[in-house]
């Protein structure tokens, strides 16, 4: 008996779906060391537990690589506390002593504003692109694309990529935002804490992969 063509067709994308699918991701954290990265601020408190990062501090700060990356994909798991959050992941950002600026994908604890997997220009243009703060058709935009994609209570997997100009921001596999912007090409990648006393702020499968 013959095998039918679209039989072969099929085994045969099955056979190759591994190649096409395979992505060779570098850790950024290898689930005990902080070796990579560097607290910019002489404040926040830095944990490991149990492979996941564990961010403190009484204010604002961010945990920043070491290494600058420019052309990528980046994926990190991130678990808000509980009560007032928010956060935020940088990248092609800048770090100077007691200052980090640029590119964040934004992480809202606030579900009436929903505006997780937003881009936020930290201390430049701040809502300047994605969605813009007041333009009502863009916010309208924006929530139409997130909906309800973020989960508070719950762990949320964001992936970046960056190349060239473009920027695209994903948020447990929902496209989020998708710009073209050239303000930055190459920065740092960090994590960040928004300064709320007590409250602990976890990340974990930090990873990238960088585009040639």
């Amino acid at each position: 008996m013959k095998t039918p063509k679209s039989l072969i067709a099929a085994l045969c994308c099955l056979t190759l779906a591994p190649a096409l699918v395979a992505e060779d991701f570098t850790p950024l954290f290898d689930g005990k060391t902080l070796e990579g990265w560097k607290n910019p601020y002489t404040w926040g408190n830095v944990e490991i537990v149990n492979g996941e990062i564990h961010l403190k501090a009484d204010k604002k700060f961010f945990l920043v690589t070491e290494k600058t990356y420019g052309d990528f994909v980046f994926e990190a798991d991130i678990l808000l506390p509980e009560g007032k959050a928010n956060s935020g992941i940088m990248f092609r950002a800048h770090a100077e002593p007691g200052k980090v600026f640029g590119y964040q994908a934004e992480v809202d604890g606030d579900p009436n504003r929903g505006w997780s997997g937003g881009l936020y220009d930290e201390g430049r243009r701040k809502w300047f692109i994605s969605p813009i703060k007041g333009n009502a058709e863009s916010e309208a935009a924006f929530r139409n694309r997130a909906g309800d994609t973020f989960k508070r209570n719950d762990w949320n997997t964001y992936r970046i990529t960056c190349k060239g100009n473009k920027i695209k921001i994903e948020v447990n596999g929902v496209v989020t935002t998708e710009v073209e912007d050239d303000k930055d090409a190459t920065g740092v990648i960090g994590i960040q804490h928004h300064g709320e006393k007590g409250a602990v702020y976890k990340f974990r499968n930090l990873r990238i992969k960088e585009l040639n």
